[in-house]
């Protein structure tokens, strides 16, 4: 993956830090110190990351909202 990609599952995680156990903290802030020296990860420690990406990270739901929000009908459209 892509250094983009590093730096995007690095950010979204920063919100979970202190959710993390004591191993996956270390094993962030080594993430976080590769990240500043600019060095692209390997493959494991990608699968790695994207691994602690995937248990915290949770994306909202959002057909849930969808009973807020009014659906046109195709019939009121060719009036």
């Amino acid at each position: 993956m892509s250094y983009r990609d590093q730096r995007k599952y690095l950010e979204t995680l920063k919100k979970y830090e202190r959710n993390f156990t004591r191993e996956e903290l270390e094993e962030y802030k080594m993430f976080i110190k590769r990240q500043k020296d600019d060095e692209d990860f390997d493959s494991v420690s990608m699968k790695r990351l994207k691994e602690l990406h995937d248990k915290y990270y949770k994306p909202a739901d959002l057909s849930k909202y969808d009973k807020f929000f009014k659906k046109t009908d195709e019939s009121s459209a060719n009036d």
